[in-house]
């Protein structure tokens, strides 16, 4: 058994599993914490370093690219600190670390596991139901379908339409970015008829517009991760390109006989809202023009 044990977390290797346990100290983001224990199988690993600084120095894992639905989710944006496959080590601890890359390395080497794109994920993701409130309102994902309540700051349309209830088998993909604090964070889920129609995240009632919290909204990564889990691999996908983790999934839709008729849906659900008042003139126009743009 190979061990680091530091007060960012706990790194402990038995030859064919890697077990993260995040620290339980204040400095341990949130993200980390709730995330909890993961258990990193070594078909997963791509490799592993120690990276050793004046003071502290950083252990690191690289994934096989396709293998964590979470680093397929959040295409490599999720922050430094918050990310689970580094762990900050002490520079009295040096030794241990570099160890205990000696010993993964080892095992990967003695085990010729590759380093190509996975065909299916080798992780779970974050276990189901997961709830979140975020700013924009409160997602929550059973294993079966996503539901969206909003919150009374939501833009009014959203808040209109009431509760968003999305079942899996209806979605193509989730499209997640944090929030960094200048309120361009959101986390999109794309279906079959909003594949062509992106509108605004603040005005989209199929996605949350992240402004609040920094802290609180980087949570939502759990639900797209817990999501993304249930979705087809992005290797499976027809009409994808399989980017991996350092990128956002990559959709091309493809055209289909039914797209005009999914756009005259829009604007028709767009006329019912602003004949009932929902949709002020200047509103109605601005969020009509969007929809035709993004068709």
């Amino acid at each position: 058994m190979a061990e680091i044990i530091q007060r960012d977390g706990t790194w402990a290797f038995d030859g064919s599993t890697v077990r993260i346990t995040p620290g339980r100290h204040r400095c341990v983001p949130l993200f980390r914490q709730t995330y909890g224990e993961i258990a990193v199988p070594l078909e997963a690993v791509a490799g592993v370093a120690y990276e050793p600084e004046r003071r502290r120095g950083r252990l690191r894992m690289r994934l096989r690219e396709g293998a964590d639905p979470l680093l397929q989710a959040t295409g490599g944006r999720l922050p430094e600190a918050a990310d689970p496959y580094r762990l900050t080590v002490d520079g009295d601890r040096s030794g241990v670390a570099e160890y205990v890359v000696a010993e993964i390395r080892q095992s990967l080497l003695l085990d010729q596991v590759p380093k190509e794109p996975t065909k299916t994920y080798l992780l779970p993701g974050p276990p189901v139901p997961v709830s979140v409130r975020s700013s924009d309102g409160t997602v929550s994902f059973d294993g079966t379908q996503v539901r969206i309540d909003w919150a009374d700051t939501s833009d009014r349309v959203k808040r209109a339409t009431g509760p968003r209830i999305i079942g899996v088998g209806d979605l193509v993909q989730v499209e997640w970015l944090p929030n960094s604090g200048h309120g361009e964070g959101f986390l999109r889920f794309v279906t079959r008829e909003t594949a062509f129609s992106k509108l605004p995240a603040e005005r989209d009632p199929y996605a949350l517009d992240l402004w609040g919290s920094v802290r609180r909204d980087l949570l939502t990564a759990l639900v797209a991760a817990a999501v993304t889990a249930r979705l087809p691999h992005p290797s499976t996908r027809p009409g994808a390109e399989y980017t991996g983790r350092d990128r956002a999934p990559v959709t091309v839709p493809r055209q289909s006989a039914d797209h005009h008729d999914v756009l005259l849906r829009r604007l028709r659900e767009l006329g019912e809202l602003h004949r009932d008042g929902v949709l002020t003139d200047e509103e109605f126009a601005l969020t009509k023009a969007a929809v035709l743009r993004s068709f």
